[in-house]
């Protein structure tokens, strides 16, 4: 007698994309990987920390610099180091043959995908307390606004980072290329998201490049932040345009994910 095939979800008598069991499941399993990897567990939990400290010190003579400068990075470090740690551990599962074995099993694409992004957005979520603890208390910034709203922009950078490393993934043959990809798809955001120069003095082209980059809008989010009393308009606007880039990549991520 053949073995039954565990039950698709469905709503209304169709199908779900995911099953929550499987997402769940995916989820652990990344989790206990990463955990047995101190390296990047390291380069998530501690080298955020260890930047913010080095800013701290390259401004400890101007105040001021670190008080501008020093929420912006929140929309920054995360998408970087996420994309490093995303881009690698993802494509380690493909070259290796574990995503298409999980394929030939009753796993839908999107429960790959949405369980490596719950495992990482606790992973952000950890990653964004601990950096901003640091930052509002023993480094001393000083932000008009609540202190969560900058977990929150933190958070949003590292799920960035984490879409921008599944979907790079798909298109790198090893982790050497992976790296690579970093210039191309990361660094023109952080030259031209407004920490260098604002962007009203920036050349029409440059700006106009600015307003398609989503690390441009975690950029400006956390300086609404940071000068402004409670959650303003700009903040709500510049989240959700973040969060619809993040879906948006997710998405096309799970689509090259071949059975």
């Amino acid at each position: 007698m053949s073995a039954e095939r565990p039950s698709v979800p469905q709503l209304r008598g169709r199908p779900l994309p995911f099953s929550p069991s499987i997402t769940v499941a995916t989820a652990q399993r990344v989790l206990q990987q990463i955990s047995r990897d101190r390296g990047s567990t390291a380069l998530m939990l501690v080298i955020p920390c260890m930047l913010m400290v080095l800013l701290k010190l390259m401004f400890r003579d101007a105040e001021e610099s670190f008080e501008r400068v020093g929420p912006q990075v929140f929309g920054i470090f995360p998408v970087i180091v996420m994309y490093l740690v995303a881009s690698v551990s993802t494509l380690r599962e493909r070259t290796s043959g574990t995503a298409e074995r999980l394929l030939t099993l009753p796993v839908q694409r999107l429960d790959i995908v949405l369980g490596y992004s719950l495992a990482f957005a606790f992973l952000a979520l950890l990653q964004a307390v601990l950096s901003t603890l640091l930052a509002i208390g023993p480094l001393g910034l000083d932000i008009k606004g609540p202190a969560y709203l900058l977990m929150v922009i933190a958070m949003l950078g590292a799920l960035l980072g984490l879409a921008l490393g599944l979907l790079v993934s798909a298109f790198a043959r090893n982790e050497f290329q992976a790296v690579q990809f970093l210039p191309a798809g990361v660094l023109p955001q952080f030259l031209v998201c407004g920490l260098f120069v604002p962007r009203e003095e920036m050349h029409g082209a440059l700006d106009a490049m600015a307003q398609v980059m989503p690390m441009t809008y975690a950029v400006q989010a956390a300086t609404e932040a940071a000068t402004h009393e409670g959650v303003t308009g700009v903040f709500v606007r510049d989240a959700v345009l973040i969060l619809v880039c993040v879906v948006g990549v997710l998405i096309a991520s799970a689509a090259t994910l071949k059975r």
